[in-house]
């Protein structure tokens, strides 16, 4: 991806730009929320455990430097969200190159004739205008719908600084990074600006915060395009990420997390989103079916990467490792890499072979000694 997108700012004659966030550029959001989760993990639970009292709190403090903060979590932390960053910080380049790529050949009218052919001749947005046409409604999705954005670096932080296993981390971080790349692809297989951006008047009596996102990508794109910008324009269709990332962390609780209250907030984000994306003309039907595609690709080729054994037809797994080694054999079997502890190094009663056991007796009352009780 880094490749790809240097090679092809330079044929545009085009800079690489770092995109920003809620927190400032991506070289200071990421660093900083490794920050503020190591403080977040650190300090509470130190407050926690010594109830307040503070003389206790650097004990407690060491000792879960010592306990979690291992090098191996160092290594997962380091390197997931920094090839992370890289990877999202292509994509948004590679997303902002696409109209000077591929001109303006667009297929947002073949999208939106199937949309109408999937609702029987009506379009999708009309429909569920319809049925959910209501104030507060809008206001609620809308939020569900933005709060993706900042979900995106917050969760990369979480899975890699608090799973409960090591693997699941690079699981996590390498299903994104694959679901951006793919994604990105998809944008150039089939260009499209989406139904808000090629149909606005469906969408002209609208007004959220989502409808306001849309309004400055539409400024923002305009300004990269004709103007003299050097920001990213953010607008592309085909596939829906925010259907493919919602439902890829919807997999990834319901595989690694043991809370169901947390399953079912994560697979009704991904519903919400769904309608959201439909509702707000932000993509068409086809868009989210590729998404919910490249989730479950992402999902699976990350989870073998990461050493998940999976079973049931794929409706479960097992990790086969706690750390960055992937212990998979040839065959895609299970190998043992358990660290035999020294308690069960030490010789044990369970241990001992019975026939030798039975052969020890024998000797000993056959002895001299034995028989002789002077």
């Amino acid at each position: 991806m880094a490749i790809l997108t240097v090679v092809t700012a330079l044929s545009l004659g085009r800079s690489v730009v770092d995109p920003e966030g809620f927190l400032g550029p991506g070289w200071l959001r990421f660093p900083l929320l490794v920050g503020l989760a190591l403080l977040a993990d650190l300090v509470p639970r130190a407050l926690w455990h010594s109830r307040m009292r503070l003389s206790q709190v650097p004990d407690l403090v060491k000792a879960r430097w010592r306990e979690h903060w291992t090098r191996e979590r160092f290594t997962l932390v380091a390197l997931g969200i920094g090839c992370f960053y890289v990877t999202y910080a292509c994509y948004r380049n590679l997303k902002s190159f696409l109209p000077f790529v591929l001109g303006e050949k667009k297929y947002d009218t073949e999208l939106h004739a199937l949309d109408k052919i999937l609702f029987l001749g009506n379009d999708p947005s009309a429909v569920l205008h319809t049925i959910f046409g209501f104030a507060w409604f809008e206001q609620f999705i809308s939020t569900i719908y933005l709060w993706y954005l900042p979900l995106v670096p917050v969760l990369v932080a979480v899975w890699t600084i608090w799973s409960r296993n090591i693997s699941f981390g690079y699981w996590f971080v390498t299903s994104q990074v694959i679901a951006w790349t793919l994604g990105t692809a998809t944008y150039y297989m089939l260009p499209a600006l989406g139904p808000k951006f090629a149909f606005p008047w469906l969408y002209a009596d609208l007004d959220t915060g989502a409808s306001q996102l849309a309004d400055s990508l539409f400024y923002s794109r305009t300004n990269v395009l004709w103007g003299d910008g050097d920001g990213l324009q953010s607008t592309a269709a085909f596939a829906s990420l925010h259907t493919a990332i919602t439902l890829l962390w919807a997999l990834m609780v319901q595989y690694t997390i043991r809370s169901r209250i947390v399953h079912w907030v994560f697979w009704a984000n991904f519903g919400l989103t769904i309608i959201a994306t439909l509702y707000f003309g932000w993509h068409y039907v086809a868009d989210d079916i590729a998404g919910a595609m490249i989730a479950v690709v992402a999902f699976y080729v990350g989870g073998v990467a990461s050493g998940q054994k999976f079973e049931r037809r794929g409706f479960s797994s097992h990790p086969t490792t706690t750390t960055s080694r992937v212990p998979l054999g040839p065959d895609g079997r299970d190998v043992d890499v358990r660290v035999e502890t020294d308690e069960e190094r030490a010789p044990s009663a369970s241990r001992l072979d019975p026939s030798r056991f039975l052969r020890r007796l024998r000797r000993r009352d056959a002895s001299p000694a034995a028989r002789d009780p002077d």
